[in-house]
């Protein structure tokens, strides 16, 4: 069986169609093609309110071209969900209609809470007994979730992202609620290591050296971020080989994940590498199959 995840950021549009594999009665997902399009909704979204001509164009042309992608591999089931830009978009209902008229794919907007419970059904695989800080720092959202012998007890979502912090729509307001909600429940909690997703911190756990799942120090986030502020944007792209898209924002990234540490004190954090797309292809498998739904892991 194949399944294929879209996901419709406010930064970029990525699509990953796996074959699911029974090893023993155990569930693996085996990559076999991922496509990412830095489509940046979010910075038509967060200063215009609108999601422009140009780019729902563009938009149309990849759905099509993905849709090709999905049709040749010959794959059952398939799922795209949206997140920040879109639902805050006020011409996102257009732009869906639309979407459903020349391709008949149908997106599911999806909120904070519903993004944060698709991330979750991945990241439980990485976590032991220890409390955790989970922080995903997307475009346009933040989340936050706490989990305590490897069971989430609390979650809240923010509007702040890379996107939006990189273009000055954030506020001091919103910094402090986040602070304040990271401090009662790092207290409360007792909270002991992060897990950081998203593909800005999987950057900088790649440039900061690391691998083999091996925690990443704040300290060492903080001299990649150093690292990085200290170069021309050319510079960027060519020694660093960031993408231009993630060249401008891995910086307003780092800022939210290490303010995130900070506040609850916490000194190092491990990198996953999944996201939002994988726990769209666990949504879908669980949806399916759910006399089977006995998951161990990716591929």
């Amino acid at each position: 069986m194949k399944l294929a995840a879209i996901d419709i950021g406010s930064n970029a549009v990525r699509c990953q169609i796996s074959s699911v594999l029974n090893q023993n009665g155990n569930v693996i997902f085996k990559k076999i093609e991922y496509i990412r399009y830095a489509i940046r909704f979010g910075e038509d979204v967060f200063n215009t309110g609108y999601i422009s001509e140009y780019k729902i164009e563009k938009f149309i042309k990849l759905l099509r071209a993905l849709q090709l992608l999905i049709d040749v591999h010959d794959v059952n089931h398939f799922m795209i969900c949206a997140t920040s830009a879109m639902r805050n978009s006020l011409n996102a209902p257009q732009i869906l209609e639309r979407v459903y008229q020349e391709t008949g794919m149908n997106i599911d907007v999806i909120d904070g809470v519903a993004e944060a419970e698709l991330i979750n059904k991945v990241i439980i695989n990485f976590l032991d007994e220890r409390n955790y800080l989970h922080i995903d720092v997307g475009g346009g959202s933040t989340e936050f979730n706490i989990y305590v012998n490897r069971e989430k007890i609390a979650s809240q979502s923010f509007e702040q992202g890379t996107i939006r912090h990189m273009h000055g729509r954030d506020s001091e307001v919103l910094w402090n609620n986040m602070r304040e909600w990271i401090e009662v429940n790092s207290k409360k909690y007792h909270l002991s290591r992060a897990i950081g997703t998203g593909g800005n911190i999987n950057k900088i756990y790649e440039l900061s050296g690391k691998s083999g799942g091996k925690p990443i120090f704040r300290k060492q986030i903080e001299e990649v971020s150093a690292m990085v502020a200290g170069m021309s944007m050319d510079d960027r792209l060519t020694k660093l080989l960031l993408n231009p898209d993630r060249a401008d924002v891995i910086l307003p990234a780092a800022e939210i994940y290490l303010s995130a540490m900070k506040w609850a004190k916490l000194e190092s954090m491990i990198v996953p590498a999944v996201g939002l797309k994988d726990g769209i292809l666990h949504a879908l498998y669980e949806r399916n199959h759910p006399e089977r739904f006995v998951i161990s892991g990716l591929a």
